[in-house]
């Protein structure tokens, strides 16, 4: 097993860390306190992402999927791995916000059809601010993705909607929005449908806009479907798509693409905070003297490096796998569930450690702290995670 990134990719992982140093860092807590990003700033940000490798910085907002060479093993997930990790360093608050697709983008890529891809992705080309959301949280339903309320029901060529979505990232500013539905509750995964409903869309408005403990700078909404119509060629992937189960199925593929980044934006935050915690003890402690309590921060040190590095790896596994087509969805909810735990345990240690230092608002550990919060709800809570992992366990799924 190969373990070095590419040259590309070392190439790339110094030019974000550079651009999280000295762009992202400077904004960041200015940020946290307006609870938003100047429109300005967002622009020069998008910009910027789509000069990187895939066309944007992040996995978060990676739009149509690049061609690939059969002849060569892809890289995507793990590029997108590495570069997600340096941008969490300098703020994942602005990772969530850079103008794209974001958790749009892997429903549209993997269930749309060429015209929907075209169409949908081809906002993004366009002159301005343009952002893409995914729908599925629910007030009733979140991780339970099969408890989903929305419903939908045929109506000649249209569609219509009903229902509420919550904690919906940029969903507010969105050109378009994912949508999870159910035509009947009764017909369970079978019933689920997914459309892309674009802003304007009578019967959709936007509701309350979240206010957060951590991530404060990303935009966080509540969407509402009031007999909502939308056109059947709005149905992602249209009618021939749903055979079975493939609408709850395009929801859960689109989680083993982005849990990993969860997992790893998760590291890159609790990278940060371990080495702010590392320098303060450097700068403050003599751990050659004989003190009891230099051992225990040389120990918080040592297991919070440990943890991360664990926590990366598992996260590149499954990147790996997903380059190389080979399911992933236990390895994917390890590395989410693994690297949100560590990294909330390592912020911590970096409070105790620098004590009232790190509870200053002036400084990024207390914010760090209240970021990493989230990793262990969104993208499916931590019991979830244990849930997946422990069917496919039982189900004798090989580890590779």
């Amino acid at each position: 097993m190969e373990f070095r990134p590419t040259e590309q990719q070392q190439q790339l992982k110094a030019m974000i860390h550079e651009f999280a140093k000295g762009v992202l860092r400077p904004i960041s807590l200015e940020a946290d306190r307006a609870h938003r990003l100047p429109d300005e700033f967002l622009l020069k940000l998008g910009m910027m992402a789509r000069a990187f490798p895939g066309g944007s910085a992040s996995g978060l907002t990676a739009s149509a999927e690049a061609p690939r060479d059969p002849k060569k093993p892809s890289q995507q997930h793990r590029t997108t791995l590495i570069a997600s990790e340096e941008m969490a360093w300098g703020d994942a608050s602005i990772i969530l916000s850079i103008p794209g697709p974001g958790l749009g983008g892997p429903p549209v890529r993997f269930m749309g059809t060429p015209e929907q891809k075209q169409k949908y992705f081809g906002v993004f080309q366009q002159p301005g601010l343009h952002f893409g959301a995914y729908g599925l949280t629910e007030p009733g339903a979140g991780s339970d993705v099969a408890a989903i309320r929305t419903t939908c029901r045929k109506d000649g060529q249209h569609w219509i909607l009903d229902g509420r979505k919550c904690f919906i990232t940029n969903g507010a500013r969105a050109d378009w929005v994912v949508v999870f539905a159910t035509m009947d509750r009764s017909l369970g995964r079978a019933g689920h449908r997914a459309f892309v409903v674009e802003k304007g869309t009578p019967g959709f408005s936007v509701g309350k806009i979240e206010e957060k403990m951590g991530l404060r700078a990303s935009e966080t909404a509540e969407l509402v479907f009031e007999e909502c119509r939308v056109h059947e060629s709005c149905l992602l992937g249209g009618e021939e798509y749903y055979r079975g189960t493939e609408g709850f199925m395009g929801a859960m593929k689109t989680f083993d693409a982005t849990r990993p980044v969860v997992g790893v934006l998760a590291v890159g935050i609790a990278r940060a905070a371990h080495e702010t915690m590392r320098d303060f003890v450097k700068q403050n402690y003599m751990l050659s003297r004989p003190i009891p309590r230099y051992g225990a921060l040389v120990d918080k040190i040592a297991d919070g490096a440990r943890l991360l590095e664990a926590s990366r790896l598992l996260c590149w596994r499954a990147g790996w796998m997903a380059d190389e087509g080979i399911p992933n969805a236990k390895e994917a909810s390890m590395a989410k569930a693994y690297a949100a735990k560590a990294a909330m345990k390592v912020a911590s240690d970096a409070m105790e450690v620098m004590g009232a230092h790190g509870l200053e608002q002036s400084h990024f550990v207390e914010k760090w702290y209240r970021d990493l919060k989230v990793f262990d709800i969104f993208e499916g809570t931590a019991q979830i995670q244990r849930i997946v992992i422990a069917r496919r366990i039982l189900k004798d799924q090989p580890n590779w």
